[in-house]
């Protein structure tokens, strides 16, 4: 077990930033989650899986929804509801371990994000509960199925959901997790495009063999070794392919930029034009909350479940969707998924045909 200081903590959603290709959610309220918790003296301990009991319960507590900004037109919409101060995942959270009728041991981040990833640690910490250093996805992931849970067969239900409204629901059981993801994505949609949510609670010998072991540690290690080449002035970018195993992709700036939300999606076109010694060529990225499919000069480049990370080169820093100007200085690298999403099952539900595209998925490498 190792108790998380606030500089380790920055470090690892600093790199779960990275890990979130554009999604993943705000970093900016991840740190002020963090924050939050450590001044009320919360702590958080984080575990490897091999320190957690067989019978212990663990729940996935997270945020569902659109990652656009709001505007008047949709504030006005929902001023005359009530809001309810305490995070969304922690209701949902808390509801789902009074359904179940057993105190949970701790929480598993379902994707690694800047703002996902510290809603479940600030779970943890809030509820005393332990942190495990594992999720089902290695990267952010734009949908519910999008889990190691779903392609080893584990059941998403029983379910809960939570708005900043007050509104609680508990599903008992599901079809599967595409079901799941229809049903929670259209309450999140009712919801100011924002839903938490609490799911997969199950008992730790259960959940050992269906996750990406590791996987805070490793966003622990891309996040200071960012935050230290940031010390030295030196570009992360390059630093964080090699490090993790992957290559740069394109430098370029941004030529055009647009976005719309659609069913409770952020889905976007980045459209860059190359300088450097990718003078004269283009290059394209699709995002449905995260990165999908780079083109480069109308050639597919890179997919999913490959990691399209795009860093602002002004700022040293990893470029949350949407939040693209034209003519930003970019620089975009590719980094290979988990060994879980190159099985036929993860090429199937989270490759490039997933998302109506007429090619298949090749390796980064």
């Amino acid at each position: 077990m190792i108790e998380l200081t606030r500089q380790d903590l920055s470090d690892i959603l600093y790199g779960c930033t990275i890990l979130g290709t554009g999604g993943g959610g705000s970093l900016e309220n991840g740190l002020s989650r963090i924050d939050l918790a450590l001044e009320k003296g919360k702590r958080f301990r984080l575990v490897d899986f091999s320190e957690v009991p067989d019978e212990a319960w663990i729940a996935v507590p997270y945020m569902c929804g659109a990652i656009s900004p709001s505007t008047p037109e949709v504030e006005a919409v929902y001023a005359h509801l009530p809001r309810i101060a305490k995070p969304m995942p922690y209701l949902a959270y808390k509801a789902l371990e009074a359904y179940i009728g057993t105190e949970f041991y701790g929480v598993m981040s379902t994707e690694l994000g800047g703002g996902n990833t510290a809603e479940a640690l600030y779970v943890g910490a809030w509820l005393d509960k332990y942190i495990i250093d594992a999720d089902p996805a290695g990267r952010s992931v734009p949908e519910i199925q999008h889990s190691t849970f779903f392609i080893n067969d584990l059941p998403v239900y029983p379910l809960a959901c939570a708005n900043q409204f007050g509104d609680v629901a508990i599903l008992t059981q599901v079809v599967d997790d595409l079901r799941a993801e229809a049903l929670v994505r259209a309450m999140a949609v009712a919801s100011h495009n924002r839903i938490g949510v609490a799911d997969h609670p199950a008992q730790a010998k259960t959940l050992r063999s269906a996750v990406i072991h590791g996987a805070i540690r490793y966003a622990w290690k891309l996040g200071t070794a960012w935050r230290e080449a940031r010390q030295r002035q030196e570009a992360a970018a390059p630093l964080i392919a090699g490090l993790g195993g992957g290559r740069v992709l394109f430098r370029g700036q941004v030529d055009r930029h647009a976005y719309q939300t659609l069913e409770g999606f952020t889905v976007g076109d980045i459209h860059l034009r190359g300088q450097g010694q990718d003078l004269g060529r283009s290059y394209h990225i699709w995002y449905k909350n995260e990165n999908m499919v780079a083109w480069k000069d109308q050639a597919v480049d890179v997919s999913v479940p490959d990691l399209i990370i795009v860093f602002d080169d002004r700022a040293n820093a990893p470029v949350i969707n949407p939040y693209y100007e034209a003519g930003m200085q970019v620089t975009v690298i590719g980094l290979p998924c988990a060994a879980e999403w190159r099985t036929p099952r993860g090429i199937h539900e989270f490759g490039p045909r997933h998302f109506g595209f007429d090619f298949d998925y090749k390796p980064l490498e």
